[in-house]
């Protein structure tokens, strides 16, 4: 009976975020949400929370950014333009917002190609007194997901600086060292092989070369090590949230440094 109502459950956030993709340029509130999921309004953002990892809300966000992500690199539409297609009605806030979560301004983004400037990996410590957090990545059966990144992020959606990141050219263990005190979640993903190029250039959900994993939150205090963190890569699914990282670049830039190591 659990497993047919938690069924029952994901359908219903599965219908919120398609009303979500279907009316980006719209204002709506949770409570139209709410009844697109047939629940009430209090039931309804637990259950969303609890099947996606984050609120209604910062869902629809991230989603709003992923949306002006593919326009600017896919269409000539001024930025303006964009940011009332994805609902923002003022173009400040929207700039403010991609900027926090993307890394650079709407405008260069498009100027790069959708590429974004390089994020500081972590570095091995010999210093026993820090703190880290350590597991191993594994990937789908008989998959091939490429150059994968990981990050210690303070939620469940991979956007703005992570506070620890890494990357590996392949599935196996990993470490992040001088991870700062705090509860964190590791968010983890990777593009097919071959596919670096196409990354944002369909809508969110209809690209299954992307593969993600999460765990958290992880509790980590200072000086200590945190073991069998571990994530299994699985292609990206209409209830996780979108990544906002520009991933091609990430992927250039660890080719660059193992073609250096």
């Amino acid at each position: 009976m659990g497993v047919v109502v938690e069924d029952v459950i994901e359908r219903a956030v599965g219908r919120v975020i398609n009303f979500m993709h279907e009316n980006l340029g719209e204002q709506f509130t949770i409570d139209d949400m709410a009844r697109t999921a047939m629940y009430s309004k209090f039931h309804f953002s637990r259950a969303f929370q609890r099947v996606t990892g984050v609120s209604p809300g910062r869902f629809l966000a991230a989603i709003r950014l992923q949306e002006a992500k593919r326009l600017l690199v896919c269409t000539t539409l001024a930025v303006t333009d964009i940011s009332h297609r994805v609902g923002y009605t003022s173009v400040g806030t929207f700039s403010s917002r991609f900027r926090s979560s993307v890394g650079v301004s709407p405008t260069t983004y498009r100027q790069l190609g959708g590429l974004t400037p390089p994020i500081p990996l972590a570095r091995r410590s010999s210093d026993a007194r820090t703190s880290t957090v350590q597991g191993e990545i594994y990937a789908p059966l008989g998959g091939a997901p490429g150059i994968i990144f990981l990050g210690l992020f303070p939620d469940r959606i991979p956007q703005g600086k992570p506070v620890r990141c890494s990357m590996l050219h392949r599935p196996g263990p990993y470490v992040l060292t001088n991870v700062p005190p705090g509860t964190w979640h590791l968010l983890a993903h990777s593009v097919a092989l071959g596919r670096e190029s196409m990354l944002g250039q369909v809508p969110f959900g209809q690209d299954q070369a992307l593969n993600v994993a999460s765990c958290g939150p992880v509790s980590v205090r200072a000086g200590a090590q945190v073991k069998d963190v571990d994530l299994s890569l699985r292609p990206i699914g209409t209830l996780d949230p979108p990544v906002l990282l520009a991933l091609p670049y990430i992927r250039t830039v660890a080719l660059d440094a193992g073609a250096a190591s």
